[in-house]
């Protein structure tokens, strides 16, 4: 049976990430529906440098596999500012904060310039990867955009 891991909580937020009404307060919201919502999406501020934001994933269990791991997300950019903005999506374990970042389990996305028009991505954890998670319960989308 398919289980999904959803965001659940702003881990990390001190570069100010923001919803799509500027809030940034709880932003995790945004970005945890099952269905693509384009309408709603957490962005960075104008000109980002180095800027993260991590959010905590919903607690799934062990399936006790190691194939069909999968990690999806979507990424545009805003068109009114025109700049190379680059996006790299990392999945982690045991996230505490920039200074503990756990364990990277895989970098599931390297954005290079992303594009005005919402796309998707997916990522496929090779079966080394998916063993190294140790805790279901404790996974974490780390999300590091740059502007070039």
């Amino acid at each position: 049976m398919p289980q999904f891991g959803r965001p659940s909580t702003d881990t990390y937020n001190a570069d100010l990430w923001e919803e799509d009404d500027a809030s940034t307060l709880d932003i995790w919201d945004q970005i945890d529906e099952a269905a693509v919502d384009d309408l709603d999406f957490i962005r960075t501020l104008v000109a980002p440098t180095a800027d993260v934001y991590t959010t905590q994933l919903t607690s799934v269990e062990d399936p006790l596999s190691n194939v069909n791991h999968v990690v999806r997300f979507r990424a545009a950019k805003s068109a009114a500012g025109g700049a190379q903005i680059d996006l790299t999506v990392q999945l982690r374990q045991g996230y505490v904060s920039e200074v503990s970042q756990g364990t990277l389990i895989a970098t599931a996305g390297t954005l290079t310039n992303i594009s005005e028009i919402a796309t998707t991505t997916t990522y496929t954890l090779s079966a080394g990867e998916a063993d190294s998670i140790t805790n279901y319960a404790s996974l974490f989308l780390r999300f590091l955009g740059n502007q070039v």
